[in-house]
């Protein structure tokens, strides 16, 4: 089964990183959606974000050689409108916690009520449940220390563009 991953991974972060190589051993093929949500400020244009999932699974041992993970930026519109378009039934969400799940569920019925998109939500890794990329930036913008919570070319990235 194909699923897709959506979010705005403005930047992507090791919590991302790991519901995406999670999905990838579960599903036959994840297609990572990059998608504009307009209530975040973006540090990064959408093909920047896309080049920086592609350096990050590239540079992890999880996803580096996976076969079944693919980058696309989405134009816009429904998210429902672009699974119906690729052939994908499901998507799959991460959750850090209950306050994610809040959030996700008005959306993931919504979406099975306009065209029986199916969401699959995989609770996130302990590890990463303080992790969020608007944090991220924060916290960097700032002059905290994210090394670990983000991978190394968005380290890097966010690095040059300060």
């Amino acid at each position: 089964m194909k699923v897709v991953s959506p979010g705005s991974y403005d930047p992507i972060t090791m919590g991302h990183l790991d519901i995406i190589a999670r999905a990838a051993k579960l599903f036959d093929e994840v297609v990572v959606a990059v998608v504009h949500n307009p209530s975040k400020s973006g540090r990064f244009d959408p093909e920047t974000r896309a080049d920086l999932i592609r350096a990050s699974l590239a540079a992890d041992e999880r996803t580096r050689d996976a076969e079944n993970i693919s980058i696309d930026v989405v134009p816009g519109g429904l998210l429902v409108d672009y699974c119906a378009k690729i052939g994908a039934p499901a998507v799959v969400k991460g959750l850090r916690s209950g306050t994610d799940f809040a959030y996700e569920l008005p959306m993931a019925l919504m979406n099975k009520h306009l065209t029986d998109l199916e969401t699959i939500f995989v609770p996130g890794n302990p590890e990463f449940e303080h992790v969020s990329s608007s944090l991220i930036k924060e916290v960097h913008r700032h002059g905290g220390d994210i090394t670990g919570l983000v991978p190394e070319p968005v380290l890097a990235a966010l690095s040059a563009d300060t």
